[in-house]
C-alpha cells in the first residue's frame, strides 16, 4: 500500500523537470525532427473546430488528449479529429485530479475513457496526460501496467487563465522553442476560465510560425515516433 508521502511524490513533475526526469515522465518526444504541438480537455464544439481549422490552413498536425465525457457529448467531433490526420490520446473519461483517486477508481475511469475515444473513432489511444498534468505514484504505477505512454510537456502556453491573451500564450509557449518539444496548449474551456479557447485559436498561428522557424514541422507523437 502507498503511503501519503509517497502517493504525492510525482505531483509536482509539470513544474519540476527534475522530478519529471526522476520519476521517468517522458515531456519531450523522444526525437528532434520536430515540435508536438497538444491540445488537452476537449473536444470542445466551438474551441476543436476553431483549432482544426487553423491547423489545416498550414498543414499542421496535432495531438489531442480527449475527456471522455467529452467525446461522449461530441462523439463526431471527435471522429473529426482522426479524420483530419491528427492523433488522439486519453485524458480521462472525467477531469479529475489524481491525487484524488484511488487506483482502482482511476483504472475503471480510463477503462471508460478509451472505450468511449475508440467508439467514437475507431482508435484506442495509449498515450496518456492526467488531468492537470498530476501523476499520484499509484497512478502512474498503473498507467505503466496497462503498457501506456505517460507525457507531459516541455513548454506550455498558460492559455486556460482569464487575464492572458494571445500574444503571451503564444510568447510563453514558444519561449525556448526547441526541436524535440512538445506544447501545451487548450482547445476547450469546459475546465478552464470561459472562452479561453478563443485566445488559444489566435495564438495558434504564432506558435506554427515559431515551430516552423526551427526547420521543421508541427508533428503528432506515436505517428512519428
Amino acid at each position: 500500500m502507498k503511503t501519503a508521502a509517497t502517493w504525492f511524490v510525482p505531483a509536482a513533475a509539470p513544474v519540476f523537470r527534475p522530478l519529471a526526469d526522476a520519476c521517468h515522465i517522458p515531456c519531450r518526444l523522444e526525437h528532434d525532427r520536430g515540435v508536438a504541438i497538444t491540445f488537452d480537455d476537449g473536444p470542445h464544439e466551438e474551441g476543436t473546430p476553431a483549432v482544426l481549422a487553423e491547423l489545416a490552413k498550414r498543414g499542421a498536425v496535432a495531438t489531442f488528449f480527449l475527456v471522455g465525457e467529452q467525446v461522449a457529448r461530441r462523439p463526431a467531433l471527435a471522429r473529426r479529429i482522426v479524420d483530419e490526420g491528427h492523433e488522439v490520446a486519453v485524458h480521462g473519461y472525467r477531469h479529475t485530479l489524481l491525487l484524488r483517486r484511488r487506483t482502482k477508481e482511476l483504472a475503471a475511469d480510463l477503462d471508460r475513457c478509451v472505450a468511449t475515444i475508440a467508439d467514437a473513432t475507431g482508435h484506442a489511444p495509449t498515450l496518456y496526460r492526467p488531468p492537470y498534468g498530476v501523476f499520484s505514484s499509484g497512478g502512474l504505477a498503473h498507467v505503466r501496467e496497462r503498457g501506456w505512454r505517460p507525457l507531459l510537456w516541455s513548454t506550455w502556453g498558460r492559455d486556460w487563465r482569464r487575464r492572458t491573451n494571445p500574444a503571451e500564450i503564444a510568447q510563453l509557449a514558444t519561449r525556448g522553442l526547441r526541436r524535440g518539444d512538445v506544447v501545451l496548449l487548450h482547445d476547450s474551456d469546459a475546465y478552464s476560465s470561459a472562452d479561453s479557447w478563443r485566445r488559444t485559436v489566435a495564438a495558434v498561428p504564432s506558435v506554427i510560425d515559431a515551430v516552423e522557424a526551427l526547420g521543421v514541422s508541427a508533428v503528432a507523437i506515436t505517428q512519428s515516433t
